[in-house]
């Protein structure tokens, strides 16, 4: 429980350092149903920020007038943490009436409005948990959502209060040449002393998690877009000046991002201006502040020496989301952060449409829907389970989670599978005319597409209310001409839902000929019962069917299928995302069978052999472009293969897999060599040559798995002639988990090609933490004494530590030597970054689903974290994954 502080220092005494994180309790938890509208409004604030990097002077002025839709307060509580109360003013008359609970200063107020001015200082050089106003590579830059701002100065941090703001920024210029705030530059000018300032004005209100400043010594990429309304909006991206020349990409990611909206979603950018800055330090991946988007460097700089074509398109989506933002989540806010999923579920979804558009609809499908089931369906099937609007918490930045954003996505785009893309634009229109200016509820946005789309989504609100993945039986049944498809739903207990209600799930199906492998069409199907059955007329021989095209529900399906139709589903299927889930149906089941000890020595060699001719048909297929073909190539997750064994040895499984890499590796060799010869031959420019690339490093990877001589040689030659970072790197991978000297060669050959490259160097960390090399956990351990790895960068700890927890045979040893140290790491970082120190327990929270053995050591770590002081992020996932 936070300390109330009932003594309020008088004016002339010395400064008060106001700090919540430090005191010693347990986090409140916040409920959902308990939400009241803020007692006061702040139509309008001012801050003036006197910068310098260990002691900022922050004064802030707030007009602020009670609210009618809430109930009276006699007093008004501003949220503080870490901050140096200097002085306190209201109505101009500086008071003394105040006081501290834990870090919120509160003040009474006896009228209906009042003009508050309170000044703090800050030291941004002391904040390693990089939330508010800190120091990075020599410039100043913020964060603060979800509740950063409460470290700059004393306000409602809440994302319900919106208002107009005025900003400006004092500096020296030599040391901060550039200085940026939200909206438009209003004026600028320079001062006797070598000083300079900048005022900023932002017309449109905004709550204060997208407040943003940067001040440093940084240069720009330049370009203007004309909107289609005839506004010319100046673009730019904001770099050190040594990484202008990584920025080509990023600026026309955004020319393409800003169109794009306005044809799909007919969304125009509303400021004259609007600027990127790339920071080296950051929490999350980027940061959509009005008009002045802060970036992780990550997602901004690229070229073909230093970023893979995965790179390039990491950058191109995630500058489209946060650009996306500017309507879905900035126009229209949030009215507490339990909507949280409002704007991230539905920007998650714009920016994946905007991606298939740009790179192709079915890889990505694909991606998106790999990506989903690794992270988000084992969150769904674990103590950490929640719905996509939570309804408590004790730490908001533990939701920023795959559920709330990609399932979230997913829940969206279930409505536009219903509605169709034309009348879901309707619905979604109807909500930005709804809410424009506003925080604003899930529920309102249900509604707006209901009414714009015209459907009924009462019962689909469950998906908002209910965790858990619902997993749908499927069984056909044959009779005469018809075909009856029979469905039956249920959803396992997650915590706090022990009782789970029938979801509205809609699903794309056609039925094939067995012969041909043509149809005659596809349906929309809509399960919303617990069990339902659904009848197709004028099939005089059994067809095969095809469910769950494109993923239209974030469903596990359920069913007895032949070997032969799902054969046959691989190989002609018309439905590129359909005809992948076969093979992977294929692949998987015979995993899992394996894992568990379930096939004798004549249904594994059944089984090899079948998944060969179908993996063999794949890599022969000439009508398939090179990156279809290599997604396809891509075996089930590990993770994935989990969930779908009761407390499985995921080494075990992680062994079966690459087994049967190893096997398609031989059997295939043939092939696999001819496509790697053919596509290493494609120049790394030419059209398709991505696909090629993609393609080659599967090749290769399957050849490690079979021949790892022939494969060191291939990978050693392909490091060398590299003409780019996806063949380079591919390369060193392959080479990463083979025990040659060719792996010291090139690891050594890549470090000193590319010392000094922050980013590059993060890839020299993730490979050798992700190789397959059975020493992986020593060459870890002797990472992390590197004189280049540091515990103060997120990248640095993630592309380290993210990439050990992501390797199955070494974070899951038998020894539990991965598991301790991800908790040695946990308990190192927490004090330091604890928000990035946090994102790491869940993969020890795992342990009720683990083999017992492991299951043991996994929660031995977490009593091991528990029993230390720890922070309200770290503290919570401790605590629910204890359970």
């Amino acid at each position: 429980m936070d300390i109330v502080q009932d003594a309020a220092p008088g004016l002339d005494t010395a400064p008060e350092l106001v700090d919540a994180a430090s005191a010693p309790h347990h986090p409140v938890e916040i409920r959902r149903a308990d939400y009241r509208p803020f007692a006061w409004l702040v139509p309008e604030i001012e801050l003036s920020f006197d910068l310098a990097p260990d002691s900022t002077l922050v004064t802030s002025k707030l007009t602020v007038v009670r609210n009618a839709a809430a109930d009276a307060e006699p007093t008004i509580r501003l949220n503080g943490e870490g901050l140096e109360l200097m002085s306190v003013k209201v109505d101009g008359t500086p008071v003394n009436d105040y006081s501290l609970d834990g870090g919120d200063l509160i003040l009474p107020l006896s009228a209906d409005a009042h003009l508050i001015e309170i000044a703090t200082r800050i030291d941004p050089s002391a904040n390693t948990q990089l939330e508010g106003l800190y120091a990075s590579g020599g410039m100043l830059c913020t964060q603060c959502e979800a509740e950063g701002f409460r470290r700059i100065t004393f306000f409602p941090d809440r994302p319900d209060v919106l208002s107009i703001w005025r900003v400006r920024m004092r500096a020296n210029k030599a040391q901060f040449p550039v200085l940026l705030a939200n909206g438009n530059r209003v004026a600028a000018g320079e001062n006797n002393d070598g000083s300079h300032w900048a005022e900023w004005h932002d017309p449109w209100p905004k709550p204060c998690y997208l407040f943003a400043l940067v001040a440093g010594d940084l240069v720009a990429n330049s370009s203007t877009f004309t909107t289609c309304g005839g506004r010319e909006v100046a673009l730019n991206v904001w770099v050190r000046p040594e990484d202008l020349p990584r920025t080509g990409h990023a600026i026309e990611s955004l020319s393409k991002a800003m169109k794009w909206d306005e044809e799909v979603f007919g969304r125009e950018y509303d400021l004259d201006l609007f600027n990127i800055v790339a920071v080296s330090d950051f929490n999350m991946g980027a940061m959509e502040n009005k008009g002045l988007n802060i970036f992780n460097t990550k997602y901004v700089l690229a070229d073909a020496e230093t970023a893979t074509d995965g790179d390039f398109d990491a950058i191109e989506g995630v500058i489209a989301h946060e650009y996306f933002h500017n309507w879905s989540g900035n126009r229209v806010t949030c009215r507490d952060w339990f909507q949280l999923s409002l704007k991230e579920g539905f920007t998650v979804l714009r920016d994946q449409l905007f991606s298939q558009d740009m790179q192709g609809e079915a890889v990505k499908r694909i991606e998106d829907v790999r990506i989903l089931r690794s992270a988000q369906f084992p969150e769904d099937s674990g103590p950490l389970a929640h719905p996509i609007r939570p309804d408590s918490y004790r730490e908001i930045s533990n939701f920023y989670t795959a559920t709330v954003y990609n399932k979230g996505a997913e829940v969206i785009r279930m409505m536009r599978s219903m509605a169709g893309p034309e009348r879901f634009r309707a619905g979604t229109g109807l909500y930005f005319a709804r809410h424009d200016g506003e925080a604003a509820t899930c529920e309102d946005f249900v509604a707006a597409i209901e009414d714009g789309a015209g459907l009924d989504l009462g019962q689909f609100r469950l998906w908002y209310s209910q965790a858990g993945t619902p997993r749908v039986g499927v069984r056909m049944e044959h009779a005469g001409d018809e075909v009856t498809l029979h469905l039956r739903q249920a959803m396992a207990p997650t915590p706090g839902q022990k009782e789970k209600a029938p979801m509205v799930i809609p699903l794309r199906i056609t039925l094939l000929d067995r012969a041909s492998g043509s149809h005659r069409g596809e349906q929309l199907i809509v399960l919303d019962s617990e069990k339902q059955s659904f009848s197709f007329p004028g099939y005089a021989t059994r067809p095969v069917l095809s469910i769950n095209r494109g993923f239209t529900a974030p469903v596990v399906i359920e069913r007895e299928i032949a070997r032969e139709d799902l054969l046959l589903l691989a190989a002609h299927d018309d439905d590129a995302f359909a005809r992948n889930e076969a093979l992977q149906e294929l692949v998987g089941g015979h995993l899992v069978a394996a894992a568990l000890g379930a096939l004798d020595a004549d249904a594994r060699r059944s089984g090899e052999d079948a998944i060969a001719e179908a993996v063999g048909a794949i890599v022969a297929d000439e009508r398939l472009d090179d990156s279809m073909r290599g997604e396809m190539l891509v075996l089930p997750a590990v993770s994935y293969l989990m969930e779908q064994i009761d407390r499985p040895d995921p080494c075990v499984v992680h062994r079966e897999r690459e087994n049967l890499k190893g096997i398609l590796g031989a059997r295939l060799e043939t092939q696999l060599r001819a496509q790697y010869d053919r596509v290493s031959a494609c120049a790394h420019d030419a059209p398709g040559s991505r696909g090629a690339r993609r393609m080659k490093t599967q090749a290769l990877a399957y050849l490690a798995a079979s021949d790892p001589g022939l494969a060191a040689d291939l990978a050693m030659r392909q490091y060398r002639d590299a003409a780019n970072m996806t063949d380079r790197q591919g390369a060193l991978m392959v080479l990463c988990g083979l025990e040659t000297p060719a792996r010291e060669e090139c690891l050594a050959d890549f470090h000193r090609r590319f010392a000094g490259n922050a980013l590059v160097i993060d890839k020299w960390f993730s490979l050798q933490a992700l190789s397959l090399h059975p020493q992986v956990l020593e060459h870890v351990k002797a990472l992390a004494r590197h004189p280049d790895f540091t515990l103060r960068n997120p990248n640095r700890v993630r592309s380290l530590y993210m990439a050990l927890v992501g390797n199955p045979h070494a974070f899951h040893a038998a020894s539990g030597e991965g598991y301790r140290l991800i908790a040695d790491l946990i308990l190192a970082l927490d004090p330091i970054n604890a928000q990035t120190a946090a994102r790491f327990v869940p993969a020890l929270g795992r342990w009720r689903r683990i083999e017992e053995g492991r299951s043991e050591l996994m929660r031995g770590e977490l009593e091991r974290i528990a029993a230390s002081k720890l922070s309200r992020d770290t503290f919570e996932q401790v605590a629910r994954s204890l359970g």
